[in-house]
């Protein structure tokens, strides 16, 4: 057990499991308690089981950006409308617009279901989106990365750099205006000051955050990424007809599912349909196989998969099977509580459990290290 909790790194999978699972589980709610739940307990974990790299400690910057999506869809029922009730709190001097702008209203009466509508989906959103935090803020971008398989290298290139630009923005904000504060440099009283503040604090921010891309791309081509493997000719045609055949049976089986298409059953489960799903999945994993032979690169200091791994996945997993339980029962009101007429919302046992379930990896999983922490 004392091994166990050695400080180590845990695998990138296992935290964007975890947190993928509670995005999934606020998806299926607006109950704003259960929301809260969830927002504090991706918190809970973050902060205890993240590390001192530049990239742990953007998950403040996903909670400015939460509340500010919060903030701007109460405003936009506020300007605009929508979702109206009975409840009128008060009025505002509705502004006229042509007659060509049918069905837009700008300003005039606020209702309270209007702005609990608002405020519902605008926690929702916000609730993903630090989810989506979570899971930067632990999961090491460049583990991850040399992680996936060596024929989603590309894709996976473009995923990393969009996830990790806003947390490389915020920390070149943050030493753009350290540098500032140091140099004593007022931003002055007139417009044109302000201005020229302004343009030396994104001049810089922009110019460090393309060095650090500059430095990643560098650091990739190091490890071997864009390099040619060992592959041959055959190779590359196996996986691009391999590929070619996995799509057809995968939208084969689409449309099949969406249409509701009759099939012939063994005990519940349709022959045809399980036949198409499996056939391009293997395709799939097959096509991945044989492109991955045309990549070569290597990787230092691999993260093992273990039962660290196993259980953060479990328990976000776990979460979402809870939510999506209760959304399929007769309680599933608990999850969307009722606007007009208004009532409070609730959590239920059951939902108290998910939550509980969601924030055992900050207990049950080992501590960063933070004096050794991967590059």
């Amino acid at each position: 057990m004392r091994r166990y909790f050695l400080p180590r790194s845990i695998h990138p999978f296992a935290w964007w499991g975890w947190a993928l699972a509670l995005a999934a589980a606020a998806s299926n709610t607006t109950n704003p308690l259960l929301l809260a739940g969830v927002i504090a307990v991706a918190a809970l974990v973050t902060i205890s089981r993240r590390d001192d790299n530049p990239w742990a400690r953007s998950f403040k910057l996903y909670l400015i950006l939460a509340v500010f999506i919060v903030v701007m869809r109460v405003a936009f029922r506020i300007f605009f409308g929508g979702g109206d009730g009975p409840t009128i709190l008060f009025t505002l001097p509705q502004v006229p617009l042509p007659t060509w702008v049918r069905g837009i209203r700008l300003l005039g009466p606020v209702s309270l279901e209007s702005l609990l509508s608002g405020l519902y989906d605008g926690a929702r959103l916000a609730t993903i989106v630090v989810c989506i935090g979570a899971a930067n803020s632990l999961a090491n971008p460049k583990k991850l990365l040399a992680s996936l398989p060596g024929a989603l290298y590309e894709l996976g290139t473009v995923m990393v750099v969009a996830v990790s630009a806003l947390p490389q923005l915020g920390e070149s904000a943050q030493r753009v205006v350290r540098a500032r504060k140091l140099r004593r440099s007022p931003a002055g009283s007139k417009r044109r000051d302000k201005l020229r503040a302004v343009e030396t604090i994104i001049v810089p921010v922009l110019s460090d955050a393309l060095e650090r891309s500059l430095a990643l791309a560098a650091s990739m081509d190091v490890r071997g990424y864009g390099r040619s493997g060992t592959g041959r000719r055959l190779h590359r045609g196996l996986s691009l007809w391999l590929g070619v055949i996995s799509i057809m049976l995968l939208a084969t089986w689409s449309f099949r599912f969406l249409a509701g298409s009759a099939d012939r059953s063994v005990l519940g489960v349709g022959i045809l349909s399980t036949s198409l799903l499996v056939a391009g999945l293997a395709s799939a994993m097959a096509a991945l196989h044989f492109a991955g032979r045309t990549v070569r690169r290597t990787q230092y200091r691999p993260i093992r998969w273990g039962i660290a791994e196993t259980l953060v996945v479990v328990t976000g997993v776990t979460c979402a099977a809870i939510v999506s339980l209760v959304a399929a029962s007769a309680d599933a009101v608990v999850l969307f509580p009722s606007i007009s007429p208004f009532t409070w919302p609730t959590l239920t046992p059951l939902l108290l459990l998910a939550l509980a379930a969601a924030s055992l990896p900050a207990f049950l999983t080992p501590p960063p290290d933070l004096w050794k922490a991967p590059a």
